[in-house]
């Protein structure tokens, strides 16, 4: 892919997701893939892109006190350990098995986005129930991590929804354990794969670019509810290609 054109999608498409909350390696992946990039080098290159943009977005969370420590350490350890098992797992992996893999991950990310909406008032949950549903998918978040080469931000946030945590904190949250996930997804799979070290900064320069924009210019006109069901309809579209790949 053309470094340049790949500068120009991933400021615009890491700033729309960080006006979402999200980080773009499960959009940029495949779109990565299809332009030529080696599918490990793809996934390795998204990871970083999520790096450094959630890289941005978190500790402007955290200034601001949108984030549970306590629940989000927990979950962010866990998700940490297991994003190696992930990574070692993926090269014994057959192509269109993670191909088709991947395209089950974006059909449910983009379900998640569309249907998902932010609760309007908070519920009480027992601290066990908070801390064991919160590691559990911090787990699966990890391992993914590490296999597929995504943050998932997607399963996170709408689980804090559920346990109770406000918006605010809940986007705080998933930020900072995606960004956990994130660099040990990345420090796990960059040595087992071949990194193009200069489009990996080309691109990792535009991520930065575009989730500092984001994070300064976002208003309140700006729908996160909207702009998440247009970033799934784009997963959906995705993945039905890969599907048809597979499958072809």
């Amino acid at each position: 892919m053309n470094p340049l054109a790949a500068a120009v999608a991933v400021f615009f498409g890491f700033g729309v997701m960080s006006l979402a909350g999200l980080g773009a390696a499960t959009l940029f992946i495949p779109i990565f893939y299809y332009s030529g990039t080696p599918l490990p080098e793809a996934i390795s290159t998204g990871l970083l892109l999520n790096v450094v943009a959630l890289g941005i977005t978190a500790p402007s969370h955290l200034r601001a006190k949108t984030v549970n420590l306590s629940l989000g350490i927990p979950i962010l350890v866990v998700a940490v350990t297991l994003a190696p098992l992930g990574a070692s797992v993926s090269h014994a992996v057959d192509r269109n098995l993670l191909l088709g893999l991947f395209a089950g991950f974006l059909v449910i990310s983009g379900a998640l986005m569309f249907f998902h909406r932010s609760p309007v008032q908070r519920w009480a949950v027992p601290r066990p129930v908070e801390i064991g549903a919160g590691t559990a998918v911090g787990g699966g978040v990890g391992f993914l991590a590490g296999l597929l080469g995504v943050g998932g931000g997607v399963f996170v946030l709408p689980v804090l929804n559920g346990i109770g945590l406000d918006p605010r904190t809940a986007a705080g949250t998933t930020a900072l354990v995606a960004l956990a996930s994130s660099i040990s997804g990345f420090a796990s799979r960059a040595t087992l794969g071949s990194l193009d070290v200069t489009f990996a900064a080309i691109t990792a320069a535009a991520a930065a670019a575009g989730a500092l924009v984001a994070s300064r210019f976002a208003t309140n006109r700006l729908s996160a509810d909207g702009l998440k069901t247009v970033v799934a309809i784009i997963l959906w579209v995705i993945a039905a290609k890969m599907i048809w790949d597979v499958l072809s």
